[in-house]
């Protein structure tokens, strides 16, 4: 069945996995965020949105070497990390993944708007994994993103009780204003042409 397993490590951290080949998107550093453990992570490839020790620090994963052939194109799209072009937070990258007719993209700490050029390489997502905490990112209300209508929205950057940056908002600021919302009971969604629209919040272990 072709299918990609995503899943959240905590924070903006995810490893998407296809056909044996990994990839490892913004590891973050230890002591950078509240309430989450150190990651050890092991993949095929990492890619950062930007160098922010929430987001950029690679030591946390260790590459494979396997010589697994990569079964993903990458689309790179630069943007901000800030509303005023990166003058407080400097730049930010967002990654696109395809593979076998299934399309993702990972936002990283996206913190102004998308021009239409932009907006057009988003169109058609299967999935889309975007910030929704505020402060540092977009926030809640600008998370929605009904103008891409991606098929599986998956929130992170956000605070829980146990986890999170007090100046950031919770989830529920942002699922409280969206439809179809399933919450799992693991860290992991697998994704095909199948899975059903929605709001997918997943768990941490």
């Amino acid at each position: 069945m072709n299918s990609i397993s995503i899943t959240w490590n905590g924070h903006s951290c995810f490893t998407v996995e296809k056909d044996g080949f990994s990839i490892v998107f913004d590891p973050y550093g230890p002591n950078t965020v509240p309430g989450l453990a150190p990651l050890s992570l092991t993949a095929d490839m990492i890619l950062c949105s930007h160098e922010h020790g929430d987001h950029g620090y690679t030591d946390a994963v260790t590459l494979k070497h396997s010589g697994t052939k990569n079964p993903f194109s990458i689309t790179k799209i630069d943007t901000w990390h800030d509303p005023e072009q990166g003058a407080l937070r400097g730049p930010n990258r967002i990654h696109i993944l395809e593979s076998d007719g299934l399309k993702i993209a990972h936002m990283g700490d996206i913190g102004c708007p998308l021009t239409r050029e932009q907006k057009d390489l988003l169109k058609h997502l299967d999935a889309i994994l975007i910030p929704v905490g505020g402060y540092y990112t977009i926030d809640a209300v600008q998370a929605v993103v009904d103008d891409l209508a991606p098929r599986v929205v998956i929130p992170m950057h956000y605070r829980s009780d146990h986890f999170g940056y007090p100046v950031i908002g919770r989830l529920e600021e942002f699922t409280g204003l969206c439809r179809n919302v399933v919450e799992y009971d693991s860290n992991t969604l697998v994704l095909t042409a199948e899975t059903r629209p929605q709001t997918a919040v997943l768990k941490l272990k």
